[in-house]
């Protein structure tokens, strides 16, 4: 790790109204991480631009676009999701973050109920957590059979040769952190009042089946990372460093009109 050095660029950002409320909102005071959050900022607010140019070029020439972030329990999946989200348009899309099936969703073909979540003409659709909740969720958890996670193994690359086949465009995502780090930002939600309900059974779980989700989560990527769909991981230990990483590879997957005007 490079040393922290106080240099003209660093004073002049510590001397900014920002970077005077990131140093003194939290104590004991640490220049470094108040210059690294200003610098985030920054960096942030220029990559949130390009995402509205983006979203401006897919509406103007309707295009229909996918977006599924994938990871552990507490991965920063939703974080990441709300910095990319929260300068677009919001009347051309939308974050899908389904419950437990229903009665009669339990009846249908497992991915219709995603199917029916799917964008129209100049819609970006956000999927936190998607149809991938067969491949490691459910079977780690026991929430599905062994021949219906082997079913959706088989079927998973065909559905979406068929999506982009058919126009949409497919980004897939997966945040990926370390135990330690789940660990910390489980101890973090359960001391929060504003954040315990974040907590569910199946988190309370996740350290404990550490070793069976990393098996599971390897299968699926053997099995999934194909060239027309494959996987971006993004190393999420730091959230700030994940959400721009998440971001450019969003902007280099979508081919959009980069000297568009907005």
């Amino acid at each position: 790790m490079t040393e922290f050095k106080l240099t003209e660029e660093n004073v002049e950002v510590l001397n900014s109204n920002k970077g005077l409320t990131s140093l003194l909102s939290r104590e004991p005071y640490n220049l470094e991480k108040a210059v690294r959050y200003v610098k985030y900022e920054r960096r942030l607010k220029k990559l949130q631009v390009e995402l509205i140019r983006m979203q401006t070029w897919a509406i103007q020439e309707k295009e229909r676009i996918i977006i599924i972030f994938e990871g552990r329990d507490g991965a920063g999946k939703g974080g990441a999701i709300r910095r990319i989200t929260e300068r677009i348009n919001p009347r051309h899309f939308r974050i899908e973050a389904l419950p437990k099936p229903t009665e009669d969703e339990q009846t249908q073909w497992y991915f219709q109920r995603y199917v029916e979540k799917f964008p129209k003409a100049g819609e970006l659709v956000f999927f936190d957590r998607s149809w991938y909740n067969r491949a490691v969720v459910e079977p780690v958890n026991g929430f599905c059979t062994n021949e219906e996670y082997n079913i959706f193994m088989n079927q998973v690359n065909d559905f979406e040769r068929m999506i982009t086949e058919s126009g949409i465009r497919l980004v897939k995502i997966y945040m990926s952190i370390s135990k330690k780090e789940q660990a910390k930002r489980f101890e973090d939600i359960k001391s929060n009042p504003l954040k315990q309900w974040k907590m569910t059974s199946v988190d309370e779980k996740a350290q404990d089946l550490w070793d069976i989700y990393t098996n599971y989560k390897n299968k699926m990527f053997e099995k999934t990372n194909v060239q027309n769909s494959s996987w971006k991981i993004i190393r999420a230990n730091r959230k700030t460093i994940a959400r721009v990483n998440a971001i450019n590879h969003i902007l280099k997957s979508i081919p959009y009109d980069k000297d568009l005007e907005i």
